[in-house]
């Protein structure tokens, strides 16, 4: 390495150590990582688990991807997020993070209800349990993705991104590995077949670990950017319904369209179609693992350590790739690393119980996700507006899940018809599309615009 570049890596890896980045860090990837944001895979990935096991047919399983939904639907309830205070602890605790206490308590509840409830004997009560704990877990992802935004300034977001990711993988792992090895433990180690005892011991361990994240959202400080204004209160008269609409819901459109112009339309077919191939492959990968032979062990293993590795790997390489390309080259990237490891699971189910394919499948896949995330994260942070953060984040975020949720809704049917092979192959062609339109993004000038904080000339 020339003295030169080497001189370019310093720099680059500075703004990881700047003051602003530091305390941003603190604030953002701290919460993330104790609030152990582990309910998306509690209530899809870890949940596939433990239903195949219990002997729900893969087309079920599914079907009930679909519960993820909730998460594309944030949108509806994220403005009041956003403009109302909750009595009493919006007071004591500030606007961020009275919303995130509320909703880790309905958390607690949520997977206390899905510990107790047996899914082989009462399935419309675990799907209940599930709804629920995804609905609380939206509203804390609203609350959280603002409290990030607000927290840093537009340099320090793809570094903030970056380990933002990092702390989501930790608790993902947490709760995917981590509540593996908990049933694992408690139903031996060696052991294969469902143990409705064991996966109760697991999710009352998840529920626990809550705890230590509302925990940390009390001691942690609110966000230091000035606080969204609260809905006006009406002067002598009750506001009317179109006013309360225009005030919650058309605002924040208003001035996304009022900034990017007709590019609005190219971004959002961007965000809708990114993570299709990762989320509609992903809730059949755990049903793979079981139908593979692997065991809860095995998985736990090689996600807790190998997993976890090329994870923080890959959101550490992704903060430098936004930094030192640019977010459209690092999304570019993503599409394609992801790609290629869901072919890298294609070839696993042709080989079969192999601890070090796995290993290796894993490995990669967790590099590209880490990598994919951190420059996605920073792309939909650097569109939206600190006035209206929490709407416009949730949006995106939601965008981001409706198409791909919708098409995973019928995965287990794929798999039935195509088998494990043909669906991972197909899951990596879906990227194809992506990666043409992230090109043609790039291209667009979309993205110099964003960086410099003007919209694009239409």
């Amino acid at each position: 390495m020339t003295g030169g570049r080497f001189a370019k890596l310093v720099e680059d890896l500075r703004v990881y150590l700047t003051k602003s980045s530091q305390q941003a860090l603190e604030r953002c990837t701290g919460v993330k990582v104790r609030s152990v944001e582990l309910l998306l895979l509690l209530v899809l990935g870890t949940l596939s688990f433990r239903l195949r096991e219990a002997g729900v047919g893969l087309a079920t399983i599914g079907f009930m991807s679909w519960i993820g939904l909730v998460y594309a639907m944030k949108w509806a309830w994220a403005p009041f997020v956003d403009r109302c205070p909750i009595p009493f602890l919006t007071k004591h605790l500030g606007r961020r993070r009275a919303w995130l206490i509320v909703a880790q308590i309905c958390l607690l509840i949520g997977l206390c209800l899905m510990a107790v409830i047996d899914p082989a004997r009462n399935l419309t009560g675990i799907i209940a349990g599930a709804l629920f704990t995804a609905f609380a877990s939206a509203t804390q992802d609203i609350a959280l993705d603002a409290y990030r935004i607000e927290s840093a300034d537009a340099r320090s977001q793809g570094v903030l991104a970056a380990s933002y990711q990092f702390g989501y993988r930790i608790a993902m792992i947490w709760a995917g590995a981590g509540a593996l090895g908990v049933a694992a433990a408690v139903a031996g180690v060696d052991a294969v077949g469902y143990s409705a005892r064991a996966w109760e011991m697991a999710y009352f361990a998840m529920a626990a670990s809550v705890l230590v994240g509302m925990v940390t959202v009390l001691l942690a400080p609110e966000s230091p950017a000035q606080t969204p204004r609260e809905i006006p209160a009406a002067k002598g008269r009750r506001r009317t319904p179109a006013e309360l609409l225009k005030e919650l819901f058309l605002a924040p459109l208003y001035d996304f369209y009022r900034r990017f112009g007709v590019w609005t339309f190219v971004l959002l077919a961007l965000v809708a179609t990114y993570r299709v191939s990762d989320v509609v492959m992903g809730i059949m990968a755990n049903p793979f693992y079981a139908d593979m032979g692997f065991t809860k062990a095995e998985v736990a293993v090689v996600i807790k350590v190998f997993g976890v590795i090329m994870t923080l790997a890959g959101t550490f390489i992704g903060g430098i790739v936004v930094l030192r390309m640019g977010v459209m080259t690092a999304l570019f990237l993503g599409v394609v690393l992801s790609a290629a490891t869901n072919l890298l699971f294609s070839a696993l189910a042709l080989i079969g119980h192999s601890v070090a394919f796995l290993t290796v499948t894993v490995s990669a896949d967790n590099l590209a996700g880490g990598l994919a995330s951190a420059a996605f994260v920073a792309f939909l942070s650097g569109l939206t507006s600190k006035e209206f953060s929490a709407t416009q984040y949730a949006l995106l975020s939601s965008v981001m899940l409706l198409l791909p949720k919708a098409i995973a809704g019928f995965s287990g049917l794929m798999v039935e018809g195509m088998g494990y092979n043909r669906f991972f192959m197909f899951t990596a062609a879906l990227s194809i599309p992506v990666a043409v339109l992230v090109v043609l993004a790039k291209r667009s000038g979309m993205l110099s615009a964003e960086e410099s904080g003007k919209p694009p000339t239409p």
